[in-house]
């Protein structure tokens, strides 16, 4: 089962290159973030028309998440536990069957600045309701992943200038630390099983030629539970798609899992 994440930075706006990217590439799954669409205006009837099951969690201008799958989705969730009075459009899970049934979670994570401020505190008290699934999760036995933009920096190899990062949101010693608590819980971060090396991104901001001058952060995350990452064949990040006509700012991340 290969599986790719994709913040696409509004699905309306960048629709040919979305549709050109699942042609060509061939996701079983994908996991979509920034869709910015409510849930009656996402253009899902094109999806569906190129084999996919749609599932989305969307609202007006911001945000949104969707799945889109080659296979039935099972048992969808909208919106991360833990906060009722949490409006935001940013996490949607559900079960993928295969070969063997994977739990699949794709989250858009707060960005958090500026900071300090209120947008940095919702960040952080998401990361720890987002600890509380994942606890949950690891509990299930399961194989399940958590999957998107997850706006964190883990480490100073994954920004090609980590020092102009260190007192942004997604590079703060308490952004880490929160991801770190999360990781340590038991869980794999795919990429980094397969190398340790600096110089890989999965971002580059439209300003200031970042990508001409190869100025990117790795922000896009698969998290896999024990049972999940067994499955692992193999992470990689899908740069040329950076290169494209009209491109989103982040690029595809990809696993292929035996399942």
């Amino acid at each position: 089962m290969k599986i790719a994440t994709f913040n696409i930075n509004g699905v309306k706006a960048r629709i040919t290159a979305l549709t050109d990217w699942l042609t060509e590439s061939k996701p079983d799954v994908a996991i979509l973030q920034e869709i910015k669409s409510v849930d009656e205006g996402f253009p899902r009837e094109i999806f569906e028309d190129m084999g996919y099951n749609v599932e989305t969690h969307g609202q007006k201008g911001f945000n949104g998440v969707a799945l889109l799958s080659k296979f039935p989705l099972e048992d969808v969730v909208r919106g991360l536990p833990g906060d009722e009075t949490d409006e935001q459009a940013r996490w949607i899970e559900a079960t993928v069957v295969g070969d063997k049934a994977v739990r699949i979670c794709g989250l858009y994570l707060p960005n958090g600045n500026p900071v300090p401020g209120p947008k940095y505190d919702y960040k952080l008290a998401w990361m720890e309701r987002l600890r509380t699934r994942a606890e949950a999760l690891l509990a299930d036995e399961m194989p399940a992943l958590m999957v998107g933009d997850y706006n964190i920096i883990p480490q100073a190899e994954d920004a090609a200038r980590p020092d102009a990062w260190r007192e942004d949101a997604l590079f703060r010693l308490e952004s880490r630390e929160a991801f770190r608590r999360i990781l340590n819980l038991g869980f794999t971060e795919a990429f980094r099983t397969q190398t340790s090396a600096a110089g890989h991104y999965s971002f580059w901001d439209y300003q200031a030629g970042a990508w001409d001058r190869n100025d990117g952060i790795r922000i896009d995350h698969f998290l896999l539970t024990p049972q999940c990452a067994d499955l692992l064949n193999e992470c990689w990040i899908e740069k040329d798609v950076r290169g494209r006509e009209k491109p989103s700012d982040h690029v595809p991340v990809w696993v292929d899992l035996a399942a």
